[in-house]
């Protein structure tokens, strides 16, 4: 059966990327609100595809800012299983454009790769979805599987409203388990299997002295400095090993299995010198920089600010200094402890002299994991393997993304993270762009896959 479906594909190839080529034409930019009425012309795109496709029930469902795009297939019988597919059809700016070889949203095709804002994050995955239901529904009538639909327009802001309608209307998203295809490969060409996503949490710290700048000269030696305070905090938090010195911020990780390990071991490695400019990587001790990176949490200062930034020198103890702080969280911890527990640090170690204010991050998730042989992952790697004559690796990923752990936490179901993208494809960046290789044996493997979900 699946050979009609992959010939399909094969025929249609050329007019399917006419297609996905027109979606990606719109720019359905989140966050800029000059792009309003182009976010709601991408939404009505897929509610006319997904309706010309067979699907039932297909609709925008309002929100405070962008519509979420709903459609269900059910004629697969109460005895077959259900899949919540989902995906976002919003992109990020384009900025700076003067960087982009080509205009973003004038799609491109150039040494096998299709250049445009959203071809591989997420318009180019999702559309690969579509077109796979498409030639299942011409070949053999039906989907082997009930399916429902979720694509949203504020992922790249934040998902700010997503989280709402998947509470309120949770019957409606009820499903047996949930595919997500917003992620990528470890390279081109090689299928990866990634059963595990970091959590994410962060605070802001701000330490203020005197109510305005002094002169360094007048009160040296009498006023503590806030930026030098700031710094006294900052590094009692991690030590030279990389190891987070916070109290209790380790409690409750598990421990990573020799089984874990090799699974990592097995995954190409990056050479991160090479691709970061650094002169050599640091882990935390006992562990290479592949495991702390995927498996391990991290403590990360993302900025620091304070005091005279312009050219030459200012002579002053400045009022005060801020830094912001992030962490990337493995299952075991949760957000808000990991919060409570930096606060009572600060508070502790914070010099005398100063006041210290501490304001949490509310955009957090925790970390998601699926064991990796779970029999949906193995069907996974298994349609991998057909599609790229290469077998799958596993891997956990140091980032995050916060629908996964909202659709773990409200519906407590697998999900299966297809990602197709490929470390080349410049997300967020100018240039961004996806393999053709991807979108072909992509939409082969999602072939293989709803197969296999209902032959297994």
């Amino acid at each position: 059966m699946s050979e009609r479906a992959l010939k399909y594909l094969s025929d249609n190839r050329e007019r399917l990327l006419e297609r996905l080529q027109e979606f990606l034409s719109i720019p359905s930019v989140s966050t800029d609100s000059i792009h309003k009425n182009d976010v709601q012309r991408a939404a009505t795109y897929l509610q006319t595809y997904l309706t010309e496709i067979g699907f039932q029930q297909v609709q925008q469902i309002e929100t405070n800012k962008h519509p979420i795009v709903y459609a269900e297939y059910m004629e697969a019988g109460p005895d077959s299983p259900t899949v919540l597919l989902y995906g976002h059809y919003d992109v990020q700016p384009v900025d700076p454009i003067e960087l982009w070889d080509s205009d973003p949203f004038k799609p491109e095709i150039r040494e096998g790769r299709l250049y445009a804002r959203g071809s591989s994050d997420d318009k180019g995955q999702v559309f690969m979805h579509l077109a796979v239901f498409e030639a299942l529904m011409k070949t053999e009538g039906k989907l082997p599987l009930n399916v429902k639909i979720c694509l949203e327009g504020e992922e790249e802001i934040g998902s700010e409203n997503l989280y709402t309608m998947l509470q309120v209307k949770k019957e409606l998203f009820q499903a047996d388990f949930a595919v997500i295809s917003d992620s990528g490969m470890v390279a081109k060409n090689q299928p990866t299997i990634l059963y595990g996503l970091k959590g994410f949490t962060g605070i802001e710290i701000t330490v203020t002295g005197p109510d305005h700048d002094l002169h360094s000269g007048m009160y040296g030696g009498a006023v503590r400095n806030p930026i030098m305070a700031l710094s006294h905090i900052l590094a009692s938090m991690k030590n030279d090993d990389e190891v987070v010195t916070v109290e209790g911020f380790y409690d409750g990780v598990e421990a990573l299995t020799s089984e874990e390990k090799e699974l990592i071991k097995q995954v190409p490695s990056e050479d991160f010198v090479k691709a970061t400019g650094i002169t050599e990587t640091v882990s935390e001790k006992g562990y290479t920089a592949k495991e702390h990176t995927m498996a391990r949490p991290t403590f990360e200062v993302n900025g620091i600010f304070g005091g005279y930034q312009g050219e030459g020198t200012k002579t002053i103890i400045p009022t005060s200094a801020t830094a912001k702080i992030t962490c990337r969280l493995v299952p075991g911890q949760a957000p808000e402890t990991i919060q409570r527990l930096l606060e009572a640090h600060i508070k502790k170690v914070a010099p005398k002299g100063v006041t210290v204010e501490v304001k949490k991050e509310k955009l957090s998730a925790k970390a998601y994991k699926v064991e990796p042989n779970h029999p949906l992952i193995q069907k996974a790697a298994t349609s991998y393997t057909k599609a790229f004559d290469k077998e799958a690796v596993y891997v956990r990923m140091g980032g995050s993304i916060p629908v996964v752990e909202w659709i773990d936490h409200l519906y407590t179901i697998p999900i299966v993270l297809l990602g197709f993208g490929t470390p080349e494809d410049r997300l967020h960046s100018p240039n961004e762009s996806f393999p053709l290789d991807s979108f072909d044996k992509g939409m082969e493997t999602l072939v293989y896959y709803w197969h296999e979900i209902t032959n297994g």
